[in-house]
């Protein structure tokens, strides 16, 4: 799916509904309000009732981190910006992520909400735990950091400047994926996956552009 228009101002009305258009929309602290309780929840019960040992939680915990990005490169890829000639396929992919690239600055939606976010979350939890078993307790607290600390980088480019030099990268490969090419750069936390896939950009060819820069923020 292509998202060609862009507007700097105002957000997508996803559903008529007004309660359905409520649970899209959230906001940074909720999101991590919610989560950090539950995984440290879940360590808890990885170490207590599972007996599994603090090495093997924290070699499985990064383990999860790690897997995260490239969980992330794929779902971006391939789900987000999903192609497709079928009507109700390219609205998924409207709700999903085209309305962001449509309204980049919508502060709103750049965390996933909370209730498509607890649901989805635990479907994933469910589907790593047959093949994990209970080693998944101290596994998918690590993931979803990973998805935290992303979704986290990704309102942050969205709303800084990059805070420190070596963060420069990022940033400029965020403004290039949504006004050079939306399908470049898929990476947001990180661009090793874009190295490995070969889905980077060609600085030679797609310079930065400073105006557009500022523009991406709110």
């Amino acid at each position: 799916m292509l998202f060609r228009s862009v507007h700097n101002e105002g957000q997508a009305r996803l559903f008529e509904n007004k309660f359905l258009e409520m649970l899209t929309k959230t906001h940074p602290l909720i999101i991590w309000g919610v989560y950090i309780p539950i995984l440290a929840y879940l360590v808890y019960r990885a170490n207590v009732v599972y007996e599994i040992s603090g090495m093997t939680i924290f070699l499985l915990f990064v383990s999860g981190m790690l897997y995260w990005t490239f969980f992330e490169y794929i779902a971006h890829r391939y789900l987000f910006h999903m192609v497709s000639d079928n009507i109700k396929t390219q609205k998924v992919a409207y709700i999903l992520h085209g309305n962001h690239h449509e309204y980049p600055r919508d502060r709103t939606r750049l965390f996933m909400p909370l209730v498509p976010s607890l649901i989805l979350s635990t479907t994933l939890f469910g589907l790593h735990y047959l093949v994990m078993g209970d080693y998944n307790w101290a596994f998918f607290p690590g993931f979803m950091l990973g998805y935290l600390l992303y979704a986290s980088t990704h309102y942050a480019i969205h709303a800084f400047d990059p805070p420190f030099k070596f963060m420069q990268p990022l940033w400029r490969n965020h403004q290039m994926h949504h006004y050079r090419d939306e399908h470049l750069g898929y990476g947001v936390s990180n661009t090793f996956w874009d190295k490995v896939f070969g889905t980077t950009f060609d600085l030679r060819k797609h310079k930065e552009d400073k105006e557009k820069a500022k523009e991406l923020r709110f």
